[in-house]
């Protein structure tokens, strides 16, 4: 273990390398999937994850936040998510979830 990087992480707030997730996550995920049943870009219905907007290795805190989550279909989760990268995270991606819905119902 990087013990530079792990203290890096924590000043800057990180969750450490290996986090546990709350034990509230998983009813969480399931209530908000219920109420959330299409993915907000392409409106799939097949196939849905959670997305963090900001994630939770950035920020635990918002790990349980509605506001911090959106429903997407695996493939919006790869491209509009991650960029097209899962290393990668976009932090506009309601916004750009909004625009690529409007341009797909022309």
């Amino acid at each position: 273990m990087n013990v530079i990087k792990t203290l890096t992480d924590r000043i800057q707030g990180k969750a450490p390398k290996g986090a546990k997730r709350s034990s509230g996550w998983s009813s969480f995920r399931r209530t908000f999937m219920d109420r959330n049943p299409e993915c907000a870009v392409c409106s799939r219905k097949k196939g849905l994850e959670a997305h963090h907007v900001i994630p939770f290795h950035l920020a635990p805190d918002l790990e349980l936040s509605d506001e911090n989550l959106l429903a997407l279909c695996r493939r919006c989760h790869l491209f509009v998510g991650h960029v097209g990268a899962w290393a990668r995270f976009n932090p506009v991606v309601k916004v750009d979830a909004v625009a690529w819905r409007m341009k797909m119902a022309g």
